[in-house]
């Protein structure tokens, strides 16, 4: 019987991102602010973004593939300045990782299509999840919601 220390540990497997790409095509498709924020995980200035106040409906996607991360159901003021979701579209929108580059040990949130960095995620959010998903504005693109149509009625003349 062997012991766990002289087992062979198998390496640990990163999801799969079919969105992705390198450096090079990353830098042609993005802005410098969005490839320094989604490439290289920076952070934009809090107050001072396109999406921290906006109260429109719709869905928030990745700025680098589209992929939809957010509704606007979900968003809520958190009074930090960067938009603020308490859940994710979906279980399948991102990904998240530990993050110790500040001397702390944070949870980033990726895009689950493409791995782009979007921000972190915090246990200091609403009720009913409890999370506070601060994102980036220049990681996301917004869709508004399509405007509702209204039924349209028959008109046929009748005849008495």
């Amino acid at each position: 019987m062997s012991s766990p220390s002289s087992e062979k540990k198998s390496p640990v497997k990163k999801p799969a991102f079919p969105g992705a790409k390198t450096d090079a095509q990353w830098k042609k498709l993005l802005t410098p602010q969005q490839f320094y924020v989604m490439r290289r995980k920076g952070t934009e200035k809090a107050f001072a973004n396109e999406y921290w106040n906006n109260k429109k409906d719709g869905e928030y996607r990745c700025a680098a593939c589209g992929h939809p991360l957010f509704s606007s159901d979900a968003k809520f003021d958190s009074g930090t300045g960067w938009p603020s979701y308490w859940k994710p579209l979906n279980d399948e929108s991102v990904v998240t990782q530990d993050d110790s580059s500040w001397f702390v040990t944070r949870t980033e949130v990726i895009c689950a299509n493409c791995s782009g960095h979007l921000g972190h995620v915090f246990n200091d959010g609403p009720q009913p999840t409890g999370l506070r998903y601060c994102m980036n504005s220049v990681a996301l693109k917004f869709k508004p919601a399509e405007p509702a149509k209204k039924a349209t009625t028959n008109k046929a003349a009748s005849h008495d």
